[in-house]
């Protein structure tokens, strides 16, 4: 159904409104996805507090140059979707990365730090440990030695325990 230049104007407002506003920008081809998993990624995406937005490449390019972005988005390969994130810069990635193991979606590009990356650089990011796994791992890695000094005492007080 085509839609009318009112509609158009307002997703364009819309698309710019988010690149203004966003921290980072995911590209993904998803060329061949079925309802029921483009369902699933919208959930993630709400889930994560993150916007995921498809639209025309003529479109993207528009709202971007808008946003003061360079960008050129017919570059990108396949049909192009666009994931936002206001707050955690690798969450897009990181969601759109976990749908590539069981969808046909393909990480392409992205916009981190106001520069245009490839996909490449947005599959490693997308690779990377959550930031509840890295304060995790931060903590363990704190709480190692203190641990282990604890066992060591414990391990001491035994000892005494047995030969008393």
């Amino acid at each position: 159904m085509a839609r009318s230049k009112q509609t158009k104007v307002e997703i364009l407002g819309q698309l710019t409104d988010l690149f203004k506003g966003s921290t980072s920008v995911v590209f993904a081809d998803y060329q061949g996805l079925k309802v029921a998993k483009a369902d699933e990624l919208r959930k993630k995406m709400r889930g994560e507090g993150l916007t995921y937005m498809v639209a025309k490449k003529t479109v993207i390019n528009l709202a971007a140059k808008q946003a003061g972005l360079d960008l050129n988005a017919r570059s990108l390969p396949g049909m192009i979707g666009v994931a936002f994130s206001t707050s955690d810069e690798v969450a897009p990635a990181k969601v759109l990365g976990d749908m590539t193991k069981d969808t046909t979606i393909k990480l392409v590009g992205g916009i981190f730090g106001g520069k245009a990356v490839d996909g490449a650089y947005v599959t490693a990011l997308s690779k990377l440990p959550s930031r509840q796994q890295l304060y995790g791992m931060f903590v363990s890695t704190i709480n190692g030695p203190v641990s282990g000094f604890v066992r060591a005492l414990d391990a001491i007080r035994k000892q005494k325990e047995a030969a008393a």
